[in-house]
């Protein structure tokens, strides 16, 4: 454990903050943005109690850190402190939960329960304090999800349907697979949960083919992901599912602003519940990535009567931004649905479906000690994960030192550099996807930053040509800024190779390798090592994930799982036991009040 050095010089410090403000900036628990924002509401407010513009800043905190709301019984010991290392928070004057809880509805902040009237920033309700704005998009949610419930089930042809799901899923292994399309052809949401390589987009091509043989005018579709690379691998998997006269009727997936039509500069976007998507079935791939925010918007958004279909890993990391929807929608408690009960068994499905949810668990990508690795850790089993990282398996490996990597990057960049030379884009793609270095930190010694000079250190050996400019033949490249104009978004990545015209960047788009000439490309940085954040929605031959000391608060269950299940072939961990450890036991913590909500209220049933 560390504290903070109170020196009025540090950037880390609000110095006109006063009272547990300062004490708690101080301590490393707030930033001075936290600050300065409960100061200025406060002042606007009319409120100076020291216990409320606390919980004020602790709110703005907690949306900083991915959750919606704070819980302030229990913030004390569940909160950590900013940057990279664990901060001793037991010594900090916490108000006592009680009389917190009191004085904030006292007040003139907060609005106290889910009926008091809006116009007030914050609101308290079952205990969590929220911005009131985030309160407002966890209800939209909730609301939505209860309004598409209780509506009229789609129209569906059973005896057609039963026979589509026979002809689509007749493999041994595919039950779930089977009763997931049957769950999304008969109800207006489903979520399609499920880890890498258990066939969620092989279910929903074959979902949409069920939907097209249905009787009536083929649906309209619209496939959608939260970002650019992982919009351009749900086309590809979805359409290489499809038989071509419904690949030909397939719209070009797009990342959701795009599809919401997002006004630059604003937080609108053109569709909305006073111009909703023109489509009847809407599919979103990812979800875990997708917001709060992006969620409300999308609900409010897709027709009433439309299927929206929710896939991606409740497991993996959660969106960068506030809320953890998936993982809320995926394990929120409901009742069975007689209606859908009714017509999986014209089906023969007999399993229970609970809110829509069918998660996809027979592993068909990949298997041996990387499947058995991802389950200890989603398990929570420590001593498991161990066990198999020390097991010599030839798929897993556990190193300690940084150098045990150096044969896969410099035989990567190797395969890179030959390919980019010689100016054959799909296989410098394909070169570029053969191994990856995942971080959990951007910076300092465990981070992207120093790991990055590491491997150029280590190419510069092993490279018969030195690179030379800042633009060369080899150099892989992230964008990290959306580009509309010419199709790339933040987090594609491509490779730099040389052709008879100069230089051109190439980026795999689910077909022929798309070129660009560098300058035509504003925001990118070379990318030899990533965080594991990016690399979220990608695939990789062999992955090397870089652990951080055990103390460091980004270390988690969903970082690890995310980070190793992004392998094809073979993972490498580098760090110590005791970081393994603390990452198995360690689950994300967000504070969210949509899965308590959707339980009570029915939201999803």
């Amino acid at each position: 454990m560390t504290e903070l050095a109170i020196d009025p010089g540090d950037v880390r410090l609000a110095r006109s903050a006063t009272g547990l403000l300062a004490q708690f900036n101080a301590a490393g628990v707030l930033e001075p943005s936290d600050v300065h924002v409960a100061t200025r509401v406060g002042r606007l407010g009319g409120e100076t109690s020291e216990e409320v513009l606390l919980a004020v800043a602790l709110a703005v905190r907690a949306v900083r850190h991915g959750s919606v709301c704070v819980d302030l019984a229990a913030v004390s010991h569940t909160v950590l402190g900013e940057g990279d290392e664990l901060v001793d928070v037991s010594v900090l004057p916490w108000p006592e939960p009680r009389a917190w809880l009191a004085a904030c509805t006292a007040g003139p902040l907060v609005a106290h329960g889910a009926a008091a009237p809006a116009g007030r920033p914050l609101r308290l309700v079952d205990g969590l304090l929220y911005l009131e704005r985030y309160w407002r998009e966890e209800e939209l949610v909730r609301q939505s999800l209860a309004e598409r419930a209780a509506a009229a089930p789609p129209e569906v042809d059973l005896p057609r349907l039963r026979a589509g799901l026979g002809q689509q899923f007749p493999a041994a292994g595919s039950e779930h697979q089977r009763l997931a399309a049957a769950v999304g052809a008969l109800r207006r949401v489903t979520v399609l949960a499920g880890g890498p390589g258990t066939g969620k987009t092989t279910t929903v091509a074959r979902l949409l083919a069920l939907l097209h043989d249905q009787p009536g005018p083929p649906p309209r579709v619209a496939l959608a992901a939260p970002t650019g690379k992982a919009a351009a691998r749900l086309q590809e998997a979805v359409a290489a599912e499809l038989p071509a006269e419904l690949r030909a009727r397939l719209p070009e997936a797009s990342t959701l602003h795009r599809l919401l039509g997002w006004r630059p500069g604003t937080r609108r976007f053109r569709y909305d519940r006073t111009q909703r998507l023109p489509y009847d079935v809407v599919v979103v791939d990812e979800t875990s990535m997708v917001s709060l925010t992006m969620m409300a918007a999308l609900l409010d958004a897709v027709r009433p009567q439309a299927r929206l279909v929710l896939v991606g890993d409740p497991d993996q990391l959660a969106s960068v931004e506030a809320g953890a929807v998936l993982g809320d929608l995926a394990r929120a408690p409901g009742r069975p649905e007689p209606p859908l009960a009714a017509a999986l068994g014209a089906l023969d499905l007999t399993h229970e479906v609970v809110n829509g949810v069918v998660t996809l668990q027979h592993v068909w990508r990949f298997g041996g000690a990387i499947a058995e690795f991802a389950r200890a850790v989603q398990a929570g089993d420590a001593d498991a994960a161990v066990a198999l990282l020390r097991s010599g398996r030839p798929d897993l490996a556990f190193a300690d030192s940084p150098e045990a990597a150096r044969d896969d990057v410099a035989t990567a960049g190797k395969a890179l550099a030959a390919a980019a030379h010689a100016g054959d884009a799909e296989a410098a793609i394909g070169a570029l996807e053969r191994h990856r270095v995942l971080c959990a930190h951007r910076r300092g010694p465990y981070g992207v930053a120093r790991w990055t000079a590491e491997i150029e250190r280590w190419l510069a050996a092993a490279l018969p040509e030195s690179p030379a400019g800042a633009w060369y033949p080899g150099r892989p490249v992230l964008i990290t800024a959306n580009d509309y104009d010419i199709g790339l978004f933040n987090g594609d990545t491509g490779v730099v190779i040389a052709r008879p015209e100069g230089l051109r960047v190439a980026f795999g788009r689910g077909g022929p390798p798309v070129l660009h000439p560098p300058a035509r490309l504003s925001e990118v940085t070379t990318v030899h090592a990533m965080t594991v954040h990016r690399g979220q929605g990608s695939q990789f031959g062999r992955v090397t994930v870089v652990l951080p000391p055990a103390e460091s608060p980004l270390l988690t269950r969903e970082l690890l799982y995310t980070a190793v299940t992004r392998a094809r072939e073979f993972v490498r961990v580098i760090g110590t036991e005791e970081a393994v450890r603390a990452a198995v036991e360690r689950p994300v913590g967000r504070a969210s009040g949509l899965r308590h909500r959707l339980a009570t209220t029915g939201g999803t049933r």
